[in-house]
């Protein structure tokens, strides 16, 4: 059989795609995921199901298969755990839930920079099209959509996070009721897509409703190792499943597989840097020089706390229930740094190689528009080796300056009354690590990690830019019948965290394909 739509990634864009295209019941649509497809609520594994407060170990859900887990360099010397999902939902389905929308900036410069069918005016439809919020109406906001949003009211926030709100306040950082309206700022309740603790994916909003469609085929534990082509048109997809290869054709593709997926089947199938693709076995289709270049992400890093009290992992309400938005000192871009607090309990095994020991109280200090930019390619021409990875953080003076200040900030936010009650001092940087600029910097690059927030390898722009990869409809250039929806299309990284992005890219794509462009 040959399908008018085959799409490779079943994530927070990808499961959108096939919704939206299969409501059309004369368009055939196959669905290909690497991981497992639960097809229920009720069959969801517990590290995918609930999205806090769950009970599995950090060695189980590393073990997890719902999940894969990268090696990537984060500074020079230094190494990082990246996990993404593998599992219909991708990696909407192992995440923090954290529901925000990119700054209306962020897309107005997407426009700028030659995709103006990406400002933030012609977006907005989208944002409202996927959103169901259960706090917040009026212009900005969707009401009815499949994703469900919801904040915790300051009456169930705990003990922890009360006072770190307050501590911010007192420190003269705005009230921000609704961190997605366009103008806020500040601190306030944190927007999740968590509907009593179940982590609401884009398997759950989007697939569930459409699986007695008979135009839409989901094929899971289904891994593709390359596009087919015919000259340079792509014709259909190669991979394993169950044991065995396989080969399906399609009118056209569309590879969802995320901001390390997506770009790395290009790799393997020949779209790519000429001169990298010569070192492997992949025969070249298309010389595409910014394949795996500029990738984007959010550098992190933890700063943690020693308690007065013993600290307990607690299970009754997400251990990021408030977050501060702030512009750095200096800096001409609104909005461009974030901390949030950490529930009592454990380092997230998200950064670990292992189970990581208790500690007591956590801030994250993020970098929301890094200037320093990594890239990915080929190690091997085999699609079971990953690809190399270089996140390259914190390489430029302003980058390190914004990040020294938000550590410090933390620490202020530590000492004010509230939760000086709850806190007895800084653990790691310890006060050696603050003695001074270059101490604290030595002390990031030893700390600095990813907010799982990777982007931009597949960036869209217009023709005029060389290292664009794709045209603003996710057309991929030099090639005919293949697109890319995914995180890996955003010039930029957003000052958000991506998911909600990710799915407005699967909506907004769907859309252009809906009306022939």
């Amino acid at each position: 059989m040959k399908y008018d739509t085959i799409i490779v990634g079943a994530g927070s864009a990808g499961a959108i795609l096939a919704a939206r295209l299969s409501e059309d019941p004369h368009h055939s649509v196959l669905l290909l995921e690497t991981g497992p497809d639960h097809t229920n609520i009720e069959t969801l594994p517990d590290d995918v199901k609930w999205g806090y407060g769950e009970v599995a170990t950090a060695r189980d859900r590393l073990s997890s298969p719902t999940r894969s887990h990268f090696v990537a360099r984060a500074t020079d010397g230094r190494s990082m755990i990246v996990p993404r999902g593998q599992v219909t939902g991708g990696s909407s389905a192992v995440n923090a839930q954290i529901f925000l929308r990119g700054a209306p900036e962020d897309f107005d410069d997407w426009a700028s920079w030659g995709n103006d069918q990406w400002s933030q005016q012609e977006l907005m439809p989208f944002h409202r099209r996927l959103e169901g919020d259960h706090d917040f109406r009026g212009d900005f906001h969707g009401s009815d959509g499949p994703i469900i949003v919801r904040r915790d009211p300051p009456e169930r926030w705990t003990a922890d996070q009360q006072a770190w709100h307050d501590a911010c306040r007192s420190l003269g950082y705005a009230d921000s009721p609704d961190h997605n309206d366009p103008d806020s700022t500040g601190v306030g309740p944190t927007p999740f897509n968590t509907v009593d603790r179940v982590r609401w994916s884009t398997a759950i909003s989007y697939l569930a409703p459409t699986r007695d469609r008979l135009n839409l085929a989901i094929q899971s534990n289904s891994q593709a190792h390359m596009v087919l082509f015919d000259g340079n048109r792509a014709v259909g997809i190669q991979g394993v499943s169950g044991g065995g290869t396989f080969s399906v054709e399609g009118e056209e593709i569309i590879l969802a597989a995320g901001a390390i997926g997506s770009p790395h089947l290009l790799l393997l199938s020949g779209v790519g840097p000429a001169d990298h693709l010569a070192n492997f076995e992949a025969p070249l289709v298309y010389d595409s020089p910014g394949v795996g270049m500029n990738l984007r992400d959010h550098p992190q890093a933890p700063v943690m706390f020693e308690t007065r009290e013993p600290s307990k992992q607690k299970l009754e309400a997400h251990g990021i229930q408030v977050l501060l938005r702030y512009t750095a000192t200096g800096s001409d871009k609104r909005n461009d740094m974030l901390i949030h607090p950490f529930a009592h309990g454990q380092k997230s095994l998200y950064y670990a190689e292992s189970a990581p020991e208790p500690f007591g109280y956590g801030m994250v200090a993020c970098l929301y528009l890094a200037e320093g930019a990594g890239e990915m390619g080929l190690l091997d021409s085999d699609p079971r080796v990953q690809p190399y990875l270089d996140y390259n953080y914190l390489v430029t003076d302003w980058d390190r300056a914004r990040m020294r200040e938000s550590v410090r900030i933390c620490i202020d936010i530590s000492e004010q009354a509230g939760m000086a009650d709850i806190i007895k001092g800084p653990m790691d940087p310890n006060q050696t690590d603050l003695e001074s600029d270059d101490a604290l910097d030595a002390w990031l690059l030893r700390n600095v990690r990813t907010s799982h927030h990777i982007s931009g390898t597949c960036k869209m722009g217009p023709d005029s830019d060389d290292m664009a990869v794709v045209d603003q409809f996710g057309k991929v250039r030099g090639v005919e019948g293949l697109r890319v929806a995914d995180a890996s299309i955003m010039p930029d990284c957003i000052r958000a965290n991506t998911n909600v992005t990710a799915m407005v890219i699967g909506e907004r794509i769907a859309d252009f394909i809906k009306n022939g462009k």
